[in-house]
């Protein structure tokens, strides 16, 4: 279902809770408050180096006036700044969000905080205004992609996630309006606004793009609880996979409460942006939830789905003889099941790529596929033939059919995409709308990603080959 339907509808209220794709990074309220000097009224701590700066490659962003030394606190929040909702002991209007989050499907859990932070939005004198109001009012993220540039994504995977959340965000729209004007007006948890999917759509990508999982509650086993929660000022650093910073959390002895610090993690000098990671992850996460691509980002990763008829057409490219992925033998099934790749729940998703290069069951699953000897493999744990860093474990031989048919799949991925490289390159040249750089940025990176797993799978053929001419 295109994402250009979802944002067609418009509200007329007072704080309209509505959103558009833009690459503008314009706040919902063109002079927000100063979002320092709230943090620090409302008893939290800010360096005295903080400055809050616009030229950020993915909108606001905070950068260092002044050195910061190792180890020093940059910013300190109290338990009672962060936007989070709990889901126990609620009532009244929160008793109605709280029964809504409960038919959020766990994958989409920023909807859930996201519901919250609509309530928050749309309520006048809300502690929170002076954070809310600094948010951007629009989110350059695939659910508000027009249609064409969600197909120019041109990748299935994500394609399919992309499309998965707007059907949601649709469908969920109807179950909001159906709950809501049910209600008295004292339990409406939107002051009586009408709540639309572009709405629902905008505080899902303002969570999921901002909030950060933490302890929550402590629970009676003396644990605490994980719960996402939005953290005013912190969520303006912007990501690197090498931050010079880092979020930890203290128990502060006076009130038992969790104080949410930033901490520099290296010595910060003036004019640097301070740096959060995000977390290890994937390109379509980055797209999906921060609006984003990284490029060479050593997390990503292409998902394919593990299917013998394919295996047996890449190896037949390959030059391997009698391959028999279609057909594998009772104890080849036996593996397959331990690999969970057969059997009654098997899990086909398997990946190139990213820090393993070959996703250690796929390659497990070619080693035992491309051989006939049984007793050889059944020498090795699974873990063995996991590793790509295992020396040839089932042979010489063996190892070069799997390498030469994960080659010959990774040209057959390659071949789904309907443009290449160049062509992408040509078409950023010509000057082309913020979604539509992304979902090519997004491409490219995917294309340049299997050719360099190619690349690594061709070096480690040579160095085979010369191994196999070295020993005959």
């Amino acid at each position: 279902m295109a994402a250009s339907k979802m944002v067609m509808a418009s509200l007329t209220h007072y704080r309209p809770l509505t959103c558009v794709a833009s690459s503008s990074i314009n706040r919902i309220v063109p002079n927000p408050p100063d979002l320092i000097k709230w943090v620090r009224n409302e008893g939290g701590f800010v360096h005295q180096a903080v400055k809050i700066s616009e030229e950020g490659n993915n909108g606001f962003g905070l950068i260092a006036s002044e050195p910061i030394p190792k180890g020093s606190e940059i910013i300190v929040l109290p338990d009672s700044i962060p936007l989070k909702f709990e889901l126990e002991g609620a009532d009244g209007s929160t008793a109605v969000l709280v029964n809504l989050a409960q038919k959020v499907p766990d994958e989409l859990w920023a909807m859930k905080l996201g519901l919250k932070l609509l309530q928050e939005r749309a309520k006048v004198g809300s502690f929170w205004w002076p954070y809310i109001s600094n948010l951007p009012e629009s989110y350059n993220v695939p659910i508000f992609f027009p249609g064409e540039d969600i197909k120019n994504l041109q990748y299935a995977p994500l394609l399919h996630q992309v499309n998965k959340r707007c059907r949601f965000l649709l469908d969920f729209e109807k179950e909001l309006k159906q709950t809501l004007e049910k209600l008295k007006s004292e339990d409406h948890p939107y002051g009586g606004q009408n709540i639309d999917a572009s709405a629902l759509g905008w505080a899902m990508s303002a969570v999921s793009s901002r909030a950060f999982r933490l302890y929550g509650k402590k629970l009676p086993d003396g644990t605490h609880n994980d719960i996402p929660m939005m953290l005013p000022l912190i969520d303006m650093c912007n990501h690197s996979f090498n931050p010079n910073a880092r979020i930890m959390q203290e128990q502060d002895s006076v009130n038992a409460k969790m104080l949410i610090k930033v901490v520099a993690e290296t010595p910060i000098k003036q004019a640097d942006p301070l740096l959060l990671n995000y977390g290890c992850l994937n390109n379509d996460l980055f797209l999906l939830d921060y609006g984003f691509v990284i490029p060479s980002n050593p997390y990503d990763c292409i998902e394919l789905k593990y299917d013998g008829a394919l295996l047996d057409a890449a190896s037949m490219a390959a030059g391997v003889s009698s391959p028999n992925f279609s057909s594998p033998a009772p104890w080849q099934q036996q593996v397959l099941s331990q690999l969970y790749l057969d059997g009654e729940t098997p899990n086909l998703k398997v990946t190139i790529g990213g820090q393993e290069l070959v996703e250690g069951r796929l390659l497990a699953a070619l080693r035992v596929l491309l051989t006939n000897d049984s007793k050889i493999v059944k020498k090795h744990d699974l873990d063995i033939l996991k590793s790509l860093s295992a020396n040839a474990p089932l042979g010489i031989a063996n190892e070069l059919d799997a390498f030469r048919t994960l080659i010959a799949l990774c040209v057959i991925a390659l071949g789904h995409f309907p443009t290449k490289i160049t062509d992408d390159e040509s078409l950023l040249k010509q000057g082309v709308s913020a979604s539509t750089e992304l979902a090519i940025q997004f491409r490219i990176q995917k294309k340049s990603l299997i050719v360099d797993t190619m690349r690594d799978l061709t070096r480690r053929v040579k160095i085979l080959l010369s191994k196999n001419m070295a020993t005959t």
